[in-house]
């Protein structure tokens, strides 16, 4: 908690005054691991010097098994007015395969507690495709909601990945429903939560008509970030933390993944960002009409858009997915049919991967790349004490995974590396300059590495 401060202390430095907050989420694991009394003088510190307006969205994850009333009661007293349960399935036996230990009881005491202390939303995190799922587990869990009246359903496809999650291996693929087994326990799911009350929006989420984030879908003022869903337009997203993801419109960054590192990057003052990337223009067309598909089941384009190198690939995408049944086209446009809602992600994964495939091959757009990045850093290295001392390289990088090939770099001694992914970010001259300076004290030469995807 002390380094997330410092962190944030970091971020604080470069605003230009104190930053308005709309949403704040406490999460990407488990804070009831710790206990109220510290999440409380946490926050305290944490919004000191925060404006928050009237109608800030404040919430925390919550595992069932450790979450207690109190939790719930100390931290609406300061503004948390959200709370996402993380339920995985009501079933013992799912649960045992799963090594979860919680109780039906748990969950009905943490959502009264939630109704009691006035939060506006109790979401549950729903999975399917557990090992040994079956229609019936479907259906006892979507009972348990009918009775519960969660206002947010978020219904998760289960990813095995042991490698990541190494509690899954307790069970192995074998175990686990695929394919059209898989999709009946979604489409079961789906059909239920239908029936008592629950409205589809985007993909993998239900509410309650009652809620922000429908009446958000129904204005068509519905939004999304690497957080998932939110009816609010927040500009910047900024993550604290091991392996947090932060983004604005033109840039996407990611602190270090390992805590020993994240830890002594902020002690020592900088910034623990460990890779970045920078939206291209393209890109960033191509991203609006993922979120349009995503957030409205809908999207269109100025005609121009179809002659460009993204364009191009969607224009022959956009047959196949009518052939398949999954969208409708119209001009300019697209729709996506009944059928296409369960098939979201299907949708929208095929012109991203498009737009990276022609990244690799096009020399006019790393070219393009190359010239504004040595310009950038031109600029950056002015303000640099010592900049003379500082090479500059870039590499186009044909490998599937740009990690494995730059640590093969760093293994070989030939290199002192600084990491920024793909083509950088908006923060160039926070990031930089907090780990150029610090090199250049220990090294003679700084090799800085811009990695072309």
């Amino acid at each position: 908690m002390a380094t997330l401060l410092k962190e944030w202390q970091l971020y604080q430095k470069e605003f230009p005054s104190s930053p308005t907050v709309q949403e704040l989420h406490l999460g990407g694991g488990t804070p009831s691991f710790f206990s109220p009394e510290n999440l409380v003088e946490f926050m305290g510190k944490l919004k000191s010097d925060i404006e928050i307006p009237a109608d800030a969205d404040f919430s925390f994850e919550a595992h069932p098994s450790s979450t207690t009333t109190n939790h719930v009661e100390q931290l609406g007293k300061i503004g948390f007015n959200r709370i996402s349960l993380g339920i995985q399935d009501f079933s013992m036996d799912i649960l045992t395969r799963i090594n979860r230990f919680q109780t039906l009881e748990q969950i009905e005491n943490i959502t009264y507690s939630a109704r009691k202390n006035h939060y506006t939303s109790v979401n549950y995190d729903l999975i399917y495709g557990l090992p040994g799922q079956t229609i019936e587990h479907i259906s006892q869990n979507i009972a348990h909601v009918e009775r519960l009246k969660p206002d947010r359903i978020a219904f998760y496809s289960y990813a095995h990945v042991p490698w990541v999650k190494p509690g899954q291996r307790a069970y192995s693929e074998k175990d686990l429903p695929v394919g059209m087994e898989k999709q009946q326990l979604f489409e079961e799911g789906k059909k239920l939560l239908l029936e008592i009350g629950y409205l589809p929006i985007g993909m993998d989420h239900f509410a309650l008509a009652t809620d922000d984030l429908f009446k958000a879908f129904s204005n068509k003022d519905l939004h999304r970030n690497f957080m998932g869903y939110t009816p609010k337009d927040t500009a910047i997203l900024l993550g604290l933390g091991v392996s947090a993801i932060s983004s604005n419109e033109n840039t996407y960054i990611q602190n270090y993944r390992d805590l020993e590192t994240y830890q002594n990057k902020v002690e020592h003052g900088h910034l623990p960002i460990e890779k970045g990337h920078l939206i291209q223009v393209e890109e960033q067309e191509t991203g609006r009409q993922i979120r349009n598909i995503l957030c409205q089941y809908e999207t269109s384009w100025d005609p121009s858009f179809l002659n460009s190198t993204s364009g191009l690939h969607i224009k022959s995408d956009l047959i196949d997915l009518e052939n398949d049944g999954l969208i409708r086209k119209r001009e300019n446009g697209l729709e996506v049919t009944q059928t296409g809602k369960s098939y979201l992600r299907n949708i929208v994964e095929q012109p991203q991967a498009d737009f990276y495939n022609q990244a690799l091959v096009d020399s006019t757009f790393r070219e393009a790349l190359r010239e504004a990045a040595n310009k950038s850093f031109e600029k950056l290295f002015a303000t640099i004490p010592g900049s003379e001392r500082i090479r500059l390289e870039l590499i186009d990088n044909h490998y599937h995974n740009p990690v494995i090939h730059i640590q093969e770099f760093a293994k070989n001694g030939e290199y002192d590396l600084i990491l920024m992914g793909a083509q950088g970010h908006s923060m160039l001259k926070s990031m930089l300059f907090g780990s150029v300076t610090e090199a250049i004290v220990d090294k003679n030469e700084v090799q800085l590495v811009l990695i072309l995807r």
